[in-house]
């Protein structure tokens, strides 16, 4: 299977591009700074040379968009908003010129597009979609617009051909170096994984290996198309969440944050409160209707496998630093 891969040097986009080219697939990279065999270059805004890998692929899975960890000043907030509607829009156009158009466009979204809420879950039939919400700050409103502009960015392409899907995904949860795990890991390990401004907001999760089988099980089924939530059927308060992530490593106590503590530390980190505080309770709804199987459904077992993936891989890494060492003395 051909695969083509926008925005793919992200930690979502690093994620699938090692599981699908280990389970055999041919992926290409499209990056504004290719380095690799399997990258090509591209500005996400207009079409060029990079569209001849779109035609004659099998599946396009569009990841572009600039990072949400970053403070939200209007300048970001922009950007975000640009580079997300900007790259479907000129991958949507990519597919349509296509002569062999890919028979299926998976379009990152965000779980981020529903309200802030406590009382119960959002699906896609029931959940609410936010922006209206009283009693918090006025530009969350701007984040629940960029993803409705980014799904109305892949609704609005003419790609009959094509079978679109936009993945509505919450935080993808991976061992991997810069990613939200690394950095939650972080804050426990140094004792500050305690609850935030009370720690009643709901967290929204899913477990690596569930966000592939999940991208491979809407790859292979042609009857799902629209917005699908890609996140773990157990979203747990933050409280909970920090407590189960301590306990799998080790670290007995986490220090409590008020709201302007959280304030600080998203200063100091360069990030927005908003990733801490907004409650995103959303559950799997049109994938448990498919009948998809989650291997990690609950919080707890998954941050024990992180946690021991995050430990193998550091061993592996100062072995092959002493292994460089010693062969370095040897000659």
């Amino acid at each position: 299977m051909k695969v083509v891969l926008p925005g793919g040097t992200g930690q979502v986009g690093t994620v699938l591009d090692r599981a699908l080219t280990a389970a055999g697939h041919e992926v290409t990279v499209l990056t504004r700074r290719p380095v690799r065999t399997r990258e090509v270059g591209w500005d996400g805004v207009t079409l060029g040379r990079w569209a001849e890998v779109v035609d004659g692929s099998d599946v396009v899975i569009n990841l572009a968009g600039r990072s949400v960890s970053c403070r939200y000043t209007p300048e970001n907030l922009r950007a975000m908003m640009d580079s997300r509607v900007d790259s479907a829009r000129v991958v949507g156009e990519a597919i349509a010129d296509a002569a062999r158009p890919p028979r299926v466009w998976l379009q990152m979204s965000t779980a981020t597009i529903y309200a802030h809420r406590f009382d119960a879950a959002n699906d896609e039939a029931t959940g609410v979609i936010g922006g209206s919400e009283a009693g918090v700050p006025g530009y969350w409103a701007y984040s629940v617009d960029i993803a409705r502009n980014w799904e109305r960015a892949q609704a609005e392409a003419s790609t009959p051909a094509t079978r679109k899907v936009a993945l509505r995904s919450a935080m993808v949860m991976s061992p991997d170096r810069g990613g939200v795990f690394d950095v939650l890991l972080g804050l426990a390990r140094l004792g500050l994984g305690g609850p935030v401004a009370g720690g009643a907001q709901y967290v929204s999760w899913i477990h690596d290996q569930d966000f592939v089988r999940a991208v491979e099980f809407l790859i292979d089924r042609d009857d799902i198309d629209g917005p699908v939530n890609l996140a773990s059927p157990g979203p747990l308060p933050q409280r909970d969440f920090m407590r189960a992530l301590r306990a799998a490593r080790g670290v007995p106590v986490g220090l409590p944050a008020t709201r302007w503590m959280a304030e600080l530390g998203a200063f100091a980190l360069r990030s927005d409160t908003e990733l801490l505080l907004k409650s995103r309770r959303v559950v799997p709804g049109r994938l448990r209707e498919a009948g998809f199987g989650f291997l990690y459904r609950a919080w707890q077992p998954a941050a024990l496998d992180l946690v021991q993936r995050v430990t193998l891989s550091r061993a592996g890494r100062l072995r092959r630093v002493a292994a460089e060492a010693e062969s370095g003395r040897r000659t």
